[in-house]
């Protein structure tokens, strides 16, 4: 078992190419260097002219190689890239590839059963994603029960006139969808009538539930989830809204969504208490755009690009802006946690372990292999992302086809026993031994062949192969932690996943105005994903949050978007009873 401590700061190597000195010589100089060699030995001359040769198009060739590999990625950020599975890779239809980690970092789904075909009676499996919505997805759709107008329980059939009715289990179920505004509005014209006599006015009661505050909870909690759930900009709510009749300013949304965050913060720090009590953590950045810290940092003089891999110590010092995704696993639960500003992803790793429990022992990192990940100071027993080991190798698939197929093909059975493992319910120990009596061996072999690449010199170590192999070979012991510590996931796209909600806010919203700002989108963005690891309703959650502030301050751990409901019920029992103790309404 291997424990990681703070890194010390390490200067950035940068792979460098030396140059072949350019030397000009004509294709008939080489061509006659080449027929001079059949029948004398060369001279120093002529060696030198084609060793500079043989180096230019060596030179040329690394170059090539590379730019090909830039152009792929390239594409893959503009177009997508549509799959990363092996046998899209290699055109094996035949194989099934549904345990291979997703190429977007995306779920898996599992095929569905296809109608037959009517030419050949053979059955063809549906494509993914070809199903409809059954009438059991709509859980916040409203029930209507429609009974017989003239039937009933016990009465003589209409068609046959000789059996009774009686009433099935399952009604007949029909759904109609209707469209409306993301934010709705009811005006309220309460009646007022005047005194002849005195003058006096009087003015007919509000509905109960009407008071005389204009937004309802309901509505920071949707515009909070359209905006850092969505991604769906202040001024494109706005435009909508205006639209259907229902104005609301994106000064309006922002001045909601902030001074509802106070209420929902004691349940983000709480979510960081837990999340620090996690068996594995996950974590990963991405950049981000804050406009206050872009104005403190002033104009960046022109110079070489720093290193993106390569923490800073001097905090003051750095003009990135990073979005932190952490993901805890916590016993059965998943707690994803958010944090935007000057510090890496290792250093706010940092800060939620500090909460950790004395008493308990590392907990596994997974992340990939970048430093930023590991910059803070914490103890953890660090493994490494597969998957990101894996796309290096899918990168240069078209460059080496028959050495990629190998390692891909490899990971692939890697990644088919762990997915058996989950279909059998195995503990963490079980599948410990699972993965070292199947995915052991395998893995052996493939570290000796990794090695025998360069040994043998069959690999050039700067080619697009080399260079992923490389990377696997100096990752090995964390990228195979999983076959000596029970509980450790194979990688890291469950933080993938969860940085793509900031991802798509970025997108979207293209930056935090301040940090304010980023803070309130940080603690409504780790609620409301929280919220749909645990298969719950981010909406519901929010406004059931907002409706109790009084008691979720009280007792935070008890509104957590796995118990909430009950903390709900029972507080709604307690206000029945304690008059003094209403929800906020």
């Amino acid at each position: 078992m291997s424990r990681k401590k703070k890194p010390k700061a390490r200067k950035s190597k940068s792979r460098s190419v030396r140059r072949p000195k350019r030397q000009p010589i004509e294709l008939g100089v080489l061509e006659a260097i080449i027929e001079r060699a059949k029948s004398s030995p060369l001279s120093e001359d002529d060696h030198e002219k084609l060793k500079a040769a043989i180096e230019t198009l060596a030179f040329i060739t690394r170059e090539l190689e590379s730019k090909r590999v830039s152009i792929i990625r390239l594409k893959k950020l503009l177009f997508g890239a549509s799959t990363e599975k092996t046998s899209r890779l290699f055109g094996d239809s035949a194989e099934s590839d549904a345990a291979e980690p997703a190429s977007d970092g995306a779920e898996h789904q599992a095929d569905g059963a296809g109608p037959s075909e009517p030419s050949t009676g053979a059955q063809k499996p549906r494509r993914k994603g070809h199903g409809r919505n059954g009438a059991v997805a709509y859980r916040g759709a409203k029930n209507v029960k429609v009974p017989h107008t003239s039937l009933e329980r016990g009465q003589r059939c209409t068609a046959c006139g000789k059996g009774k009715l009686y009433p099935l289990e399952e009604p007949a179920v029909l759904v109609r969808v209707t469209g409306m505004a993301p934010l709705g509005a009811t005006v309220y014209e309460c009646e007022r009538l005047r005194c002849n006599g005195c003058g006096q006015v009087l003015t007919a009661q509000a509905p109960e539930g009407v008071g005389a505050a204009k937004y309802d909870e309901s509505a920071p909690a949707m515009i909070g989830l359209l905006k850092y759930g969505c991604g769906l900009p202040w001024n494109r709510l706005e435009r909508l809204q205006k639209g259907l009749g229902i104005p609301l300013p994106a000064t309006t949304q922002w001045e909601l969504v902030r001074d509802a965050e106070p209420a929902l913060a004691p349940v983000y720090e709480e979510l960081t208490r837990q999340a620090a009590q996690g068996e594995v953590l996950h974590n990963d950045d991405t950049t981000a755009k804050i406009l206050e810290l872009m104005v403190a940092a002033g104009p960046i003089e022109p110079g070489p690009d720093p290193p993106a891999c390569e923490p800073s110590d001097d905090k003051s010092a750095r003009t990135g802006v990073f979005t932190t995704g952490i993901v805890s696993v916590v016993a059965e639960h998943r707690i994803a946690l958010f944090f935007t500003g000057r510090k890496h992803a290792g250093e706010n790793l940092a800060e939620v372990l500090a909460h950790r429990a004395a008493a308990l022992g590392p907990p596994i990192q997974m992340s990939d292999a970048l430093p930023t990940n590991t910059a803070g100071d914490f103890e953890t027993i660090m493994a490494n992302c597969n998957a990101h080991a894996r796309r290096r190798f899918v990168d240069v698939v078209d460059a080496f086809p028959d050495e990629c197929r190998y390692v891909i093909e490899t990971l692939r059975e890697v990644y088919r026993h762990d997915a058996q493992a989950r279909a059998l319910a195995l503990t963490a120990e079980q599948r410990l031994a699972y993965h070292q009596e199947r995915s052991g061996p395998m893995l052996a072999d493939l570290e000796q062949w990794l090695a025998r690449q360069f040994d043998e010199k069959l690999v050039e170590p700067n080619s697009g192969l080399g260079e992923a192999i490389g990377y696997m070979r100096k990752h090995w012991s964390k990228l195979t932690l999983f076959l000596r510590v029970p509980g450790t996931p194979l990688d890291n796209n469950i933080a993938e996943r969860a940085l793509k909600k900031a991802i798509l806010h970025r997108k979207n919203a293209l930056f935090y105005k301040t940090l304010n700002g980023a803070r309130v989108g940080d603690t409504f963005m780790s609620l409301i994903h929280t919220t749909e690891l645990s298969d719950g309703d981010p909406f519901d959650y929010l406004v059931a949050l907002l409706r109790n502030q009084k008691a979720v301050a009280k007792d935070p751990a008890a509104w957590m978007p796995w118990n909430y409901r009950d903390a709900l019920s029972d507080n709604r029992v307690r206000v029945e009873g304690d008059e003094t103790n209403t929800p906020s309404s």
